[in-house]
């Protein structure tokens, strides 16, 4: 029994009649005739009698369509699921980002994009920058979110957002009145700074060593938001990205751009071989958005 036969056979048990078979299939009713005779040829079976003007189905036509009704519920659901897949809507995502924007625009873009697509699994790894691009290059994470630069030959960079280092201190602090502050002022408190191998200590130590501080460096971390809760409850300048402190409200801290002004740049990353799924490209699409919201400017 050919597919094409399954589908005129299980149309006319569905609908009772040539007719209704024609419509849902979108064929001429003498085509429905031909298939089924062909079919019932074919199988060597006689499926339906005619029977006062409508046709009966036979023993054996009753015995063969559960097996075949089975067949096209499971065609069904493959319809459904390429549906689901083609509009975003079911799969699984790994994202491996930077820990600073993991905590603040990432996190709220997984949140809002997997409100409404309840059947999308996300699995989002903060990492160091460094980490997030051995995880797309190993495979380990579909896309990735990490500082510049990042040079490798298989991956390919897109910007996401563009920004500065950030002074980070307590409400209360003498500089936190101002609305920039410069390196130079810096000189006479203690520096709250990453830890050497850290990929933003070198930025650190380049614009400090511009405005020519040897500075008191009182604690080194490895997670900006460490770094941030110090300065909260000290007289030390925490020198960190801005991508936490843009998206979260920390109590008694506040941010202050830094003179001269030393870019921080977030790519996103991922593999050139590998084509990217349904599902990626929608959240990359809603990730833009999101970041883009978070940066408008104040009316």
């Amino acid at each position: 029994m050919k597919l094409r036969h399954m589908e005129v056979f299980h149309a006319i048990m569905r609908t009772g009649s040539v007719t209704g078979a024609a419509r849902i299939l979108n064929v001429t009713q003498p085509a429905v005739s031909t298939m089924l005779k062909n079919c019932e040829k074919q199988l060597q079976l006689k499926l339906f009698e005619r029977v006062g003007g409508r046709l009966q189905p036979t023993a054996e036509a009753e015995a063969i369509f559960p097996d075949v009704s089975a067949i096209f519920s499971r065609m069904e659901d493959i319809s459904r699921l390429t549906q689901e897949l083609v509009g975003g809507r079911l799969g699984r995502l790994t994202i491996g980002s930077s820990m600073a924007i993991a905590n603040g625009h990432v996190a709220k873009a997984v949140a809002t994009f997997i409100s409404n697509r309840p059947h999308v699994q996300v699995d989002l790894i903060p990492l160091t920058s460094p980490r997030v691009v051995e995880a797309v290059v190993n495979g380990e994470a579909e896309i990735g979110i990490a500082f510049s630069p990042v040079i490798n030959s298989t991956l390919e960079t897109e910007v996401l957002l563009c920004s500065q280092l950030t002074c980070a201190l307590n409400e209360d602090h003498e500089l936190a009145k101002r609305d920039v502050i410069d390196a130079a002022d810096l000189a006479p408190y203690p520096i709250i700074s990453y830890l050497p191998q850290a990929m933003l200590r070198p930025v650190v130590e380049q614009v400090l060593a511009e405005a020519g501080i040897a500075p008191s460096l009182s604690v080194q971390v490895n997670l900006s938001l460490v770094g941030i809760m110090l300065a909260r409850w000290s007289r030390s300048v925490a020198l960190v990205e801005p991508y936490l402190l843009n998206t979260i409200r920390i109590p008694n801290v506040v941010a202050r751009p830094l003179r001269p002004a030393t870019p921080l740049t977030m790519l996103l990353v991922r593999q050139k071989s590998s084509p990217i799924s349904k599902v990626a490209s929608q959240f990359v699409s809603h990730l833009k958005r999101t970041i883009s919201e978070e940066h408008q400017p104040a009316l």
